[in-house]
């Protein structure tokens, strides 16, 4: 059994894992912090290392660049209760074994150790090095969005298609916007296209050019999206929205990297890499004979699902917080959210996933009386967006200062307005008037 060194600053949790390992008949050499770690480290060799993150002046990355330095073989299993994008993809340049989200079961760690162990069998497991890590709006530490940062992390250096499946809201274009980032294609362009949003009769155009003449109204060349977006990445946003004549062609294309614009006589070749999104099951669309099964197959070279807000609410405070700290810089406000406020917030089911929670937390810090963001100003303010119209023409006289307060903060834009409002557009249109604002 290998020796194991345990860097724990909990001091229940470090004597709970220590336990656990020893009765599994490993050698346990367990330290509260990174000055101890580190000098264990210089004094004793440890080929398992299972590290916090989050433990004193120095961090867990500090651990695994010590036992790197000390062992390039030593295998660094990091833990955290409150990780990121950033901290995984450091971890993953670090060279580190695996990266386990807080609370996990001891089963779980045991089964990460094992897998330590045979390793160092093989001798076959590569790291991925991504340098100049940005920061990221994508937050989560439930172990969900560990397993997608983690699978970023290995897919993003390659030039792998992608499918990101997801309900509305869930952040599939920041996830796109991620695969990018941390790619060799990073300085090159990121081109988002929404599928849906174009006419059938328009969307080979407008992916992949027209010549001049080519129809009405083509009174030039035009470059497509692929050719614009040449050496980068282009975003493919509800994939499941195309239909099946140009379902073909981009098959094609996905084929032989190259396009054919509209009226030209020949194609030319175009490096892109494409990531593709939907909210759709394209499978059971396939089963309908809706979705070519060979597209299918081509663009799920590496499939991600995000999952909805209500299948990890434990991310739900962490991202409560980020908009809080945007919304209250952005408009110059001081509003907190109260103990009671975060039970409110964690317990709604969000069927618009994290754009409606960042909606909610912006309509928050806008109008929270004294800003004080508690289970009763939560309540009321899903009510009036569940309720929408019904809710918004019920709306008490004294609303006129509310929306009046968000108008004002949101320099007079009336379509984001109502969204913060919970209200439709023209219902805005028509309480204004009756308020004599035009």
């Amino acid at each position: 059994m290998s020796r194991i060194l345990l860097v724990e600053d909990d001091n229940s949790l470090r004597f709970t894992i220590g336990q656990f390992l020893e009765l599994e008949n490993y050698s346990v050499m367990a330290v509260g912090t990174t000055r101890d770690a580190i000098r264990r480290l210089g004094e004793e060799s440890f080929p398992i290392v299972i590290s916090d993150v989050y433990l004193d002046e120095r961090t867990g990355l500090d651990v695994l660049g010590a036992a790197k330095n000390a062992n390039p073989d030593c295998a660094v299993i990091l833990m955290s209760g409150r990780g990121s994008m950033e901290t995984v993809m450091a971890a993953t340049r670090g060279g580190a074994f695996e990266y386990l989200a807080k609370p996990f079961e001891l089963d779980d760690l045991m089964d990460v150790v094992k897998r330590a162990e045979k390793s160092f069998e093989k001798d076959d497991e590569e790291s991925v090095w991504i340098d100049d890590i940005p920061e990221t709006e994508m937050i989560g530490t439930s172990p969900q969005m560990m397993d997608i940062f983690k699978t970023i992390a290995k897919v993003a250096p390659t030039t792998a298609t992608v499918l990101i499946e997801g309900e509305t809201g869930t952040g599939k274009e920041l996830i796109a916007r991620m695969v990018h980032r941390y790619s060799p294609r990073h300085e090159k362009p990121f081109v988002a296209v929404d599928c849906g949003s174009i006419a059938p009769s328009l969307i080979e155009s407008e992916l992949f050019g027209a010549m001049k003449g080519a129809f009405t109204g083509a009174d030039r060349d035009r470059a497509g999206v692929f050719e614009a977006a040449n050496l980068g990445t282009v975003f493919l946003d509800e994939i499941g929205e195309i239909d099946q004549p140009f379902q073909l062609k981009l098959l094609r294309f996905l084929q032989e990297h190259e396009v054919r614009p509209l009226g030209a006589a020949r194609a030319k070749p175009v490096d892109v890499r494409v990531v593709a999104a939907t909210n759709k099951n394209l499978r059971k669309l396939t089963e309908e004979k809706k979705f070519r099964e060979d597209l299918l197959f081509r663009l799920n070279v590496v499939s991600l699902h995000i999952p909805p807000l209500r299948e990890r609410r434990g991310d739900i405070p962490l991202l409560a917080q980020t908009f809080l700290t945007r919304y209250n810089e952005r408009y110059g406000q001081q509003a907190e959210v109260k103990p009671s406020g975060q039970k409110a917030l964690q317990s709604y089911l969000w069927p618009g996933n994290v754009r409606q929670l960042q909606h909610m937390m912006e309509r928050l810090v806008i109008l929270a009386p004294q800003g004080r963001i508690n289970d009763e100003v939560v309540s009321e303010a899903i009510q009036a967006m569940d309720n929408r119209e019904q809710a918004s023409e019920s709306l008490a006289d004294t609303e006129a200062d509310q929306i009046q307060k968000v108008l004002k903060a949101v320099g007079g834009n009336k379509s984001h307005a109502a969204k913060l409002l919970g209200i439709e557009r023209k219902t805005l249109y028509r309480k204004l008037e009756r308020m004599g604002i035009t």
